[in-house]
């Protein structure tokens, strides 16, 4: 998985909001929090809002929702430090250390990682605004275990965040309100939301992604199949229609 935020903002930019304004959080900065699925490119879990540290817990906890108990293999973000607190206690449990005979009381329950986790960070170095230098960095696991999680993975062979930044642009350009150096800005908080809530999470049924495609057929009746990324995902088997996508109940009554 690759977790990354995306800026945009709401009637101003926040360095042209008064202190008055900034104090109701209704303005200024809106980023997308945003946890995705590069194997599948699969839009997992978003929260809009600015860049603080609730915001960061709140979408891995969402993410880790969706896993249902499994643990990702391999995260990847950028150097942002919160996430490491975030997923340390999203993928953790307590263990009360045994006090053996003689010993110092080793004291209250440790966070203890659950086995299997891989967290690496990727370091970039700028010079007058561009990328010169990319360090990966190996924050939760070993060489070892990070080279394991690599060989394993279907789509890179090294520590990145590619996935989520070539998504961050696809967004950009199915969503106009977050196009840089625009009038068509959102106005309205919950509104610059819901769009938000729209175009990331109907990309994951109704948006087609070459990359996903898959070769079908033999000699002239050879094809490509075009795939989303819930299909890729195995959650559906034809591409939706926007109108088939938006008039399903959001829920549905148990009995």
């Amino acid at each position: 998985m690759q977790f990354d935020e995306k800026w945009a903002f709401v009637f101003k930019k926040r360095q042209h909001c008064s202190e008055e304004e900034l104090a109701q959080e209704r303005v200024g900065d809106c980023w997308d929090h945003l946890g995705f699925d590069p194997e599948h490119r699969l839009v997992l879990s978003v929260v809009f809002g600015p860049r603080i540290g609730p915001n960061v817990h709140a979408v891995v906890q969402q993410v880790k929702k969706q896993l249902a108990g499994r643990v990702p293999s391999l995260i990847t973000t950028d150097g942002y430090s919160t996430y490491a607190e975030a997923f340390a206690r999203a993928f953790s449990f307590m263990l009360q250390p045994k006090h053996q005979r003689g010993q110092p009381n080793p004291g209250g329950p440790k966070r203890q990682l659950l086995a299997g986790l891989n967290y690496a960070i990727v370091e970039k170095r700028r010079e007058h605004g561009r990328v010169v230098e990319v360090t990966p960095q190996i924050v939760y696991g070993t060489e070892a275990s990070l080279q394991a999680a690599l060989k394993r993975s279907r789509v890179s062979s090294q520590v990145n965040t590619s996935f989520v930044e070539r998504h961050n642009a696809t967004d950009r350009h199915r969503n106009a309100r977050k196009a840089r150096r625009t009038y068509r800005f959102s106005k309205d908080w919950d509104v610059h939301a819901a769009v938000g809530y729209f175009t990331l999470y109907s990309y994951n049924f109704c948006w087609p992604v070459s990359t996903l495609r898959l070769r079908e057929g033999q000699g002239k009746n050879r094809r490509w199949r075009q795939r989303t990324p819930a299909m890729s995902a195995g959650l559906t088997d034809h591409i939706w229609t926007l109108c088939e996508w938006l008039s399903l109940p959001a829920g549905r009554d148990a009995s």
